[in-house]
This record gives C-alpha cells, sequence and structure tokens, in this order.
C-alpha cells in the first residue's frame, strides 16, 4: 500500500541521512584520502605496514595534504616541507593546539608544557623558556654542565679499557644529567641505583611509544584502554618516574630560600607562593610535575637516541669517523676540551652530526597538532578540533632537498667548497610555535658529546662493517636504532 512504500522511504531516508552524517562528507571540505570503514577508519588498509609508511604511500595517491581516518576520527597528514612550513610558520596562530598521543594520554592528560593548550600552554612555555634561559640554555653556564659531564663519561670510558659493552645506558646517563642538573639541581652517579631505574622506566616507555601496537592504539584508545597492552605498562612506568618528581619536589619545598633558587624546580615553587591566591593560576601541583616530566622524559630520549644511532652508523661508516678524527686533531688537537666555538671551524663534523639527525628521523610523524580555530588551508577548510600531523619524515627525506634521501650521506649539508650549507628541509626540532623547547642545549649536547668522545676513543666492533644493520628496531611515532655492541679504544696510548 502506499502508507508502507510511504514509511519505508522515510524510514530508508531517515537512515540514509544518519550515515551521511556520519560520512566524511559532512566535516567540511577536508583534504582528500582514502575512504574510512565504520569504526575501524583506515586501520585495515594499513596493515602491518605502520602509519608512516602508509601515509608516504598515499602521498603519492593523493598528493601533500592527506586525510586518514583513525578509527572514528579524520585527521590532517601534511607531508613535504613547503606545506609543514606554509602550515606551521604561515598560519602558525591557527596550527599551534596540541593533540593527544594516545598512549601517553593517560599520563599526561593534556597539563604541563608539551601537552597543554591555550593559556596554560602560554604561560607555562612562557616560563619554562625563561627559565631555562637563566639556568644556562644557550649561555656559557649550560656549555660547562655539558663538558664536566662528557668528562666524566670519558673517565668512565678510559676504566672499560675497550671492553664489549651496549652503550645505551651511558648515553642516557650523559643526557639525562644535563637535564637534570638544570631541573633538579642536581647530576647523579652512573651507578646509582634510582637513577638507573629512571633510566630504564623512560627508555621502555619510548620503545613502547615506538612499536606497532601503540600506533593501533591511536586509532581505537576508547575501547583498547580498558584492555591490557603496552598503554598500561607506560602509564605504569611513567607512574613511578612521577613518584620520584613528587618526593623530589618535596626535597625542594623543605631546603627552597626564596632569595636563591637553585633550579627550574625551586623557580616554579617560587611562582607558585606568588600566585596562590589566584584561582585560576596555571602554577599548580599538577602542572609541576607533569612539566618536570616532559622535559625529563623528552629531554633524555630525544638527544640519547641520537646518540645512540648515531654511533651505530659511525661503526658502519669508519671512514665517515676518520674523517672527524682528522678535524677534531686538527682543530681541537688532544690536550683542550671541545669548546661550542669550535663547531664554526668544522664543518665536516658539523655535516656528520646534521646527517645522523636527518638520517636518523627521531619523530618521523612529529608531535601531534590541533588547529585551534576553522581553518582554510589551501583549497581545504578544517573544522576546529581537528588534528594535524606535521610528517617531518617527508622533509627529512625529501629528494628535492636532500639528493640520496635514504642513505647516509653527510656531503648533504657541505656545499661544494666543503663549508656547512643551510638546509631548509632539516626540521628535526619541527618549527613554528611548537618548535622543541630545548632545541638549543640538544644541538649542544651532540656536538660537545660526540666530539669529546671521539676525540678520545677510535670505535670498534665484532661485527665486520659491511654486516652492520643501521634498520631501525621500532619504528613508529619515534624511532629506535637497533641494539649493538661497541668497543671504546683510547687514543690517547704512548
Amino acid at each position: 500500500t502506499m502508507l508502507s512504500v510511504l514509511l519505508l522511504l522515510a524510514l530508508l531516508t531517515g537512515l540514509l541521512l544518519l550515515l551521511a552524517r556520519d560520512h566524511p562528507k559532512a566535516h567540511g571540505r577536508l583534504p582528500p584520502g582514502p575512504r574510512p570503514l565504520p569504526f575501524f577508519g583506515n586501520l585495515l588498509q594499513m596493515r602491518r605496514r605502520g602509519l608512516l609508511k602508509y601515509i608516504l604511500q598515499l602521498r603519492q595517491k593523493y598528493g601533500d595534504v592527506v586525510t586518514v581516518y583513525l578509527g572514528q576520527r579524520p585527521v590532517v597528514m601534511l607531508c613535504g616541507i613547503d606545506t609543514i612550513r606554509e602550515a606551521l610558520l604561515g598560519q602558525s596562530e591557527a596550527f599551534s593546539g596540541r593533540g593527544k598521543i594516545a598512549v601517553l594520554d593517560q599520563t599526561f592528560q593534556g597539563y604541563g608544557v608539551i601537552f597543554s593548550n591555550g593559556e596554560c600552554w602560554k604561560t607555562l612555555r612562557q616560563f619554562s623558556l625563561a627559565t631555562l634561559r637563566h639556568f644556562g640554555m644557550g649561555k656559557q653556564s649550560v656549555e660547562k654542565l655539558i663538558q664536566e659531564e662528557a668528562q666524566c663519561l670519558v673517565e668512565e670510558l678510559q676504566k672499560s679499557q675497550g671492553v664489549l659493552q651496549d652503550p645505551t645506558f651511558f648515553f642516557h646517563s650523559i643526557t639525562a644529567n644535563i637535564i637534570c642538573s638544570i631541573v633538579f639541581g642536581k647530576r647523579f652517579a652512573y651507578r646509582d641505583p634510582e637513577f638507573l631505574k629512571l633510566l630504564d622506566l623512560c627508555y621502555q616507555s619510548f620503545s613502547l611509544l615506538s612499536s606497532f601496537s601503540s600506533q593501533v592504539f591511536e586509532f581505537f584508545s576508547d575501547i583498547l584502554k580498558y584492555l591490557p597492552g603496552a598503554h598500561r605498562q607506560i602509564y605504569r612506568n611513567l607512574e613511578e618516574v612521577k613518584v620520584f618528581i613528587g618526593r623530589s619536589v618535596e626535597k625542594h619545598r623543605e631546603t627552597l630560600e626564596p632569595s636563591n633558587p637553585r633550579d627550574f624546580i625551586d623557580s616554579y615553587l617560587l611562582r607558585m607562593d606568588e600566585e596562590k591566591s589566584d584561582p585560576n593560576s596555571q602554577f599548580h601541583e599538577q602542572n609541576l610535575t607533569i612539566t618536570v616530566l616532559s622535559l625529563f622524559f623528552a629531554g633524555t630520549e630525544t638527544v640519547s637516541t641520537t646518540l645512540h644511532y648515531g654511533f651505530l652508523i659511525l661503526l658502519k661508516y669508519p671512514h665517515i669517523t676518520e674523517r672527524v678524527h682528522r678535524e677534531i686533531d686538527q682543530v681541537i688537537g688532544s690536550h683542550r676540551l671541545p669548546v661550542l666555538d669550535d663547531r664554526t671551524k668544522m664543518p665536516s663534523t658539523d655535516s656528520v652530526i646534521h646527517e645522523i639527525q636527518r638520517f636518523g628521523d627521531l619523530l618521523p610523524l612529529g608531535g601531534p597538532h590541533v588547529v585551534t580555530e576553522d581553518t582554510e588551508f589551501r583549497e581545504y577548510f578544517i573544522p576546529k578540533g581537528t588534528e594535524v600531523f606535521p610528517i617531518l619524515s617527508s622533509a627529512l627525506q625529501d629528494p628535492r632537498y636532500f639528493e640520496s634521501p635514504h642513505t647516509f650521506n653527510p656531503d648533504h649539508f657541505l656545499d661544494a667548497d666543503g663549508a656547512l650549507k643551510k638546509n631548509e628541509a632539516f626540521i628535526p626540532f619541527s618549527l613554528g610555535k611548537r618548535i622543541c623547547l630545548g632545541e638549543s642545549i640538544a644541538r649542544m649536547e651532540l656536538f660537545l658529546f660526540f666530539t669529546t668522545i671521539l676525540q678520545n676513543f677510535s670505535l670498534d666492533s665484532p661485527v665486520a662493517s659491511e654486516d652492520i644493520d643501521i634498520t631501525p628496531q621500532e619504528d613508529g611515532l619515534g624511532r629506535v636504532a637497533p641494539n649493538y655492541q661497541i668497543r671504546f679504544l683510547s687514543r690517547r696510548e704512548g
């Protein structure tokens, strides 16, 4: 009958409207991308390839701006240096929000200097930058800290007399000690059990964060968070680090001298005190703990992973190590400590360090951003609150800027006269308002640690250089170099 046909039509129309409401077309003119499946999004198309390979493959089909559905939510992927610059520099305010990393969200919950947004983030970032500068970032005092730490390491390695060892722990210790000196006001002995535990918790967490299961978790965190998995281990690990930070903050409280702040925590406590009558103050316990955790975790993992990868690469290419040794002998010699001013006279060494950062490609997907307002970008419309990933890997491996992007080649950073040349696409620290807070400390550490170690030691591996595999063992949100054994042989004989 007519009525039942009409009813059926009404029902079908309603259903179609419901489906359309859930269909991506409703998300404005988002950039193109593969059609998502209900609930799964694009997960099944990604398969075991991992997110990065999947995005790079989509780029070939859809261009430099691609929408991928992580479960139900659309995420815009920015590929290539031009696209990333246009967004993060050209429209820096709109792209300055911070997205979540699902496996870390339970720990950070939008607090602290890395994962906060809006006024909270602006206040914390300003305070953190000013305080880090006050305690020596970009100043001689931090250069001295790094030199002293490098000397401690040299003594430790001299003692080990060329024994075969896994260097992971040393690289972690020296980088963690720099951030600990600034934040906690002290360095730790390399054998300090509490320190070793902290380093291990951070290292495990970074490896888990970089795993395939953490990428799958990005798609379905709402459901998977109730099940066991890597996210639970990361949460437990970082909670333990937070307990350590809490104890340290208490000790600082008991010994605080308002006229003489010793470190980052002291400065924060003083500011907290100043603003205690302001109910809207961002300076509360939660932000302190999470900011210190952010600085410690990010400050340790990034540089140590770069050193770890760097020395494996140097074992694989002994002729490059030789080039660096030669330059160190010419410019610095063996009787004084390397200083930052040496860097400008050492283009060969500097190009090797740049190339280690480029090739190591530590955070291939960049940090997740969020657009803070409805945003027109190129011919697309990105609604407020949409997540955006600047795919740093696509810039660091851009064949227009690096002639052999997939091979390790320090000449990428040298001009015809052998001088260091700037490369637009070299953005390991990202760009724009969310650029890495500790970039200048990280660059100082990399230069001084590399040159001091190589001034004192030559490197040896039980594996023939041509058989050394430099494929990362984890390749997800972060990259982790494979584990390896190395001998540090003293160059000071005779």
